[in-house]
């Protein structure tokens, strides 16, 4: 194998047609950037005019007319940009007396990226990189990267003919470019998977969104997890005729542990005294009661004598009796989420407790209103945690990228890395 044939399957050009010049290597400078020109020359016996398209025989003929020179930006090779500088042969078409260029598989028409450069921003697109940083690796713009991810991906093509029978609904923070401030995420509550992502997370937008699913779809669906918007509840009732909903334990937990939380901080704010102990165990005051270590002696701050956890919150929930009710009542919520026991739940919230914050009793009568759906909680095992998950992603990719501008985009390369957008077939080279 000669010399240029090993440079050229080192670059996996595998064209034929490309010969490279006896001073095929040579070093240039771009914007203060050195690269490596490597020079070539593609021609060869063209078999018809690309412009009229007749057929070159005895009576129909063509002649070389000169050259033009393009320059192909191909990958790196050890840590320097490379460039193909390639003189492509130019034709004369005697039949219409017109003049076209030999082509190649490397580049597309018009273009100076080579096929392997978009191919390889393609397969990075995957990963979690803000898109700038790509344009930067691979030293082309960011309007070429956006470019790519049109060129290479096909749409998301969504079945309205099908929908999975566990669901799990959440939203995350959209761009500024959407129509609502929050997007909708909807999930395979069983496998974690995206189906899809909606702009706008407002009632009318999805009513109109799950209209365009048939409904044998959205009878299929038995379960559906949320957490406490009361719109998702509206909606499902009207667009799911047979799905039970269930308010995922987290939100619940969450719900209780935020009262609990601004009594102890009113309390703080008055008792100057105990100030400062009340802000540093607030942890210690929110773990549940059965996880807490009464048998470790240690000094804790802010305390004189060597305390256990169950001590230290014994001293703090006992400062003042409205905490003290607060916290018993929190106690036993979250004993009986925690160990799926309805009955105690419901007579619990059902229990006149006068002495209890205001931030709690305003929770007891939020889970009231939700007790038919937190019965399905409770004799179920889903939850919202894969949601959650794909929504931590996403803000992930969003701060990655310092936040983009277009709502299509931003979903587009959500989907990209979440493999729901497949590279096309005649792009994969």
């Amino acid at each position: 194998m000669s010399q240029d044939n090993y440079i050229l399957n080192l670059l996996n050009i595998k064209d034929e047609n490309i010969k490279l010049t006896s001073n095929s290597v040579i070093y240039e400078k771009f914007d203060d950037i050195e690269y490596k020109v490597i020079e070539g020359v593609l021609s060869y016996e063209p078999l018809f005019c690309s412009r009229c398209g007749c057929i070159f025989n005895k009576n129909q003929t063509y002649e070389k007319n000169g050259f033009k020179t393009s320059d192909i930006l191909l990958l790196d090779v050890c840590g320097h940009g490379c460039i193909l500088r390639l003189k492509k042969q130019r034709f004369l078409c005697h039949s219409c007396n017109k003049k076209f260029f030999a082509t190649t598989n490397i580049v597309n028409k018009n273009c100076f990226i080579s096929n392997s450069v978009k191919y390889a921003i393609a397969l990075d697109l995957k990963n979690k990189i803000s898109e700038k940083d790509i344009a930067n690796r691979y030293r082309v713009s960011p309007n070429t990267v956006e470019r790519i991810i049109d060129s290479y991906y096909d749409g998301q093509k969504l079945y309205k003919h099908y929908l999975p029978e566990v669901l799990s609904f959440d939203e995350f923070k959209s761009v500024k470019s959407a129509d609502g401030a929050m997007s909708f995420n909807m999930c395979d509550g069983k496998t974690g998977k995206i189906l899809d992502i909606v702009e706008d997370r407002k009632l009318n937008s999805l009513m109109r969104y799950f209209s365009y699913y048939t409904h044998k779809a959205r009878s299929k669906v038995k379960l559906i997890v949320i957490d406490m918007y009361s719109p998702y509840i509206s909606l499902i009732k009207k667009m799911f005729p047979n799905a039970e909903i269930i308010i995922d334990k987290f939100h619940l937990t969450q719900l209780i542990s935020t009262s609990l939380n601004k009594t102890r901080i009113n309390l703080m704010k008055k008792d100057k005294k105990n100030y400062n102990k009340l802000k540093r165990y607030w942890r210690l005051i929110l773990k549940p009661q059965d996880e807490l270590n009464n048998s470790k002696w240690k000094k804790y701050t802010c305390f004189n004598s060597l305390m256990t956890q169950s001590s230290v919150v014994n001293y703090l929930i006992n400062i003042d009796k409205e905490l003290l009710t607060t916290y018993e009542v929190y106690q036993n919520i979250l004993y009986a989420i925690k160990n799926n026991k309805y009955n105690e739940l419901k007579i619990i919230l059902n229990n006149k407790n006068e002495n209890i914050s205001s931030y709690m009793k305003k929770s007891i009568k939020t889970l009231k209103g939700y007790l038919p759906y937190i019965k399905n909680t409770l004799s179920n095992n889903y939850h919202n945690g894969f949601v959650e998950g794909n929504n931590n992603f996403i803000k992930v990719l969003k701060r990655i990228a310092f936040g983009f501008r277009s709502f299509y985009r931003f979903k587009a390369r959500i989907m990209i890395c979440k493999n729901l957008l497949h590279m096309k077939r005649a792009n994969a080279i």
